[in-house]
């Protein structure tokens, strides 16, 4: 049984002008426990709507979503999202922010106490957990924006271009985080991103949508264990035939926004 199983899913919605949109088309898709996948495809084809069907945050117009054997109708504490803004309270310290879900949700204080602690040290936030967001970088910031999301163990982790506003050092050095975070902690997760050479780097499967509607044109498994080299010729000859791929797919439109 996969952890995620999309069937059939489409999405359609009234455009400003009253015209029907179609932003997906019958998607089906299954990722395994423990699975990390990359979602990728030209800029309006439907990826982060899709990753909302997904975390439920959003209706498809047709088909299902299941986590394991259940129904996702709505949000879920099984299911957790980061977004590209970290969108952290700016009154509540890191700390804070960080238990902002185990409060709400209820978890004793020494539950709380106990995963804070480790989160902290597992994000590389110890010794910042006082600070205000305001006093912190982007990096810092979407740092504890995970932190967040995971102090809840979710059983699927949903990241929506999560480092694309920070500079491209202060990327790669949350990549390795991450991939750092998914092997001690085997979590299952799905990741949209416009950056090629960041999907092949941190996934075991790249997901390639059409131009809108997003249908799933290519599949890539990206057969390579961690650690891997960013310029391992395997990596880079994969990025180069899913680049190809895009650009055969976009042949209508006249610009290319990725980066290889």
């Amino acid at each position: 049984m996969p952890t995620i199983n999309i069937k059939n899913i489409s999405k359609a919605y009234e455009g400003e002008d009253g015209e029907t949109v179609q932003a997906l088309r019958n998607i089906n898709l299954e990722i395994q426990d423990g699975e990390f996948v990359c979602i990728v495809g030209p800029s309006g084809c439907g990826k982060s709507t899709l990753l909302e069907i997904v975390a439920g945050l959003q209706k498809q117009t047709e088909g299902s979503v299941f986590l394991d054997d259940t129904p996702v109708n709505g949000p879920s504490r099984d299911i957790g999202v980061v977004f590209q803004d970290a969108a952290l309270f700016p009154w509540r310290t890191i700390k804070r922010n960080i238990l902002y879900g185990m409060e709400t949700a209820g978890v004793p204080k020494k539950d709380q106490e106990e995963r804070l602690e480790y989160y902290l040290q597992l994000m590389g936030l110890k010794g910042f957990e006082n600070k205000y967001p305001s006093q912190l970088s982007g990096g810092m910031r979407q740092r504890a924006g995970i932190a967040r999301t995971l102090i809840m163990n979710p059983k699927v982790t949903l990241m929506d271009e999560p480092f694309s506003a920070v500079d491209h050092l202060t990327r790669c050095t949350l990549q390795e985080e991450l991939i750092r975070i998914r092997e001690k902690e085997k979590k299952t997760v799905l990741f949209v991103t416009h950056d090629i050479n960041e999907a092949v780097y941190l996934a075991d499967r790249v997901i390639l949508l059409t131009p809108r509607p997003g249908k799933i044109q290519s599949e890539y498994q990206i057969r390579l264990p961690h650690p891997r080299s960013r310029m391992d010729e395997y990596l880079v000859q994969t990025a180069s035939k899913i680049v190809a791929d895009i650009s055969r797919g976009e042949s209508r439109k006249e610009n290319l926004e990725y980066i290889i």
